[in-house]
């Protein structure tokens, strides 16, 4: 009792005030809820509907889509015709699997849609998958 202190002990305090923490985790929780559906990305098309069950995938697929403009897209960029089967076959040549998707609105003719499964199949697609809607 020399130091005037009746049998009390001043002692660090060793516990980490986790309140700041879960503060700041909230904040940046809603702050993901928002902005992750404006993170959707992609091609206006206007899909066919089916009574199929999706796929599921493992990883991210090779997506060939074809818009009613008659336009051909690869992974979100536009690629003419004429360099399609070019760019397939550099593609295919370094995946293992050659699995591609085909994903064509519902108002485009027939033959644009065959036209695109053909340059598929020569730059070497060993599956082909085509992409629909539920009902």
């Amino acid at each position: 009792m020399a130091g005037g202190r009746l049998g009390r002990e001043h002692r660090a305090v060793s516990e980490i005030n986790v309140t700041p923490f879960v503060d700041v985790m909230l904040v940046l929780l809603i702050i993901f809820m928002v902005t992750a559906p404006m993170l959707q990305q992609g091609l206006d098309v206007d899909l066919p509907e089916t009574t199929t069950q999706p796929l599921r995938m493992k990883d991210e697929p090779l997506i060939l889509g074809v818009t009613k403009q008659g336009a051909y897209y690869l992974a979100s960029v536009e690629i003419p015709f004429e360099e399609l089967e070019e760019k397939l076959t550099a593609i295919f040549e370094a995946t293992p699997d050659k699995q591609i998707f085909l994903r064509a609105d519902k108002e485009v003719p027939y033959g644009l849609v065959v036209k695109a499964m053909a340059v598929a199949r020569e730059a070497g697609a060993r599956s082909l998958g085509i992409v629909t809607e539920p009902e």
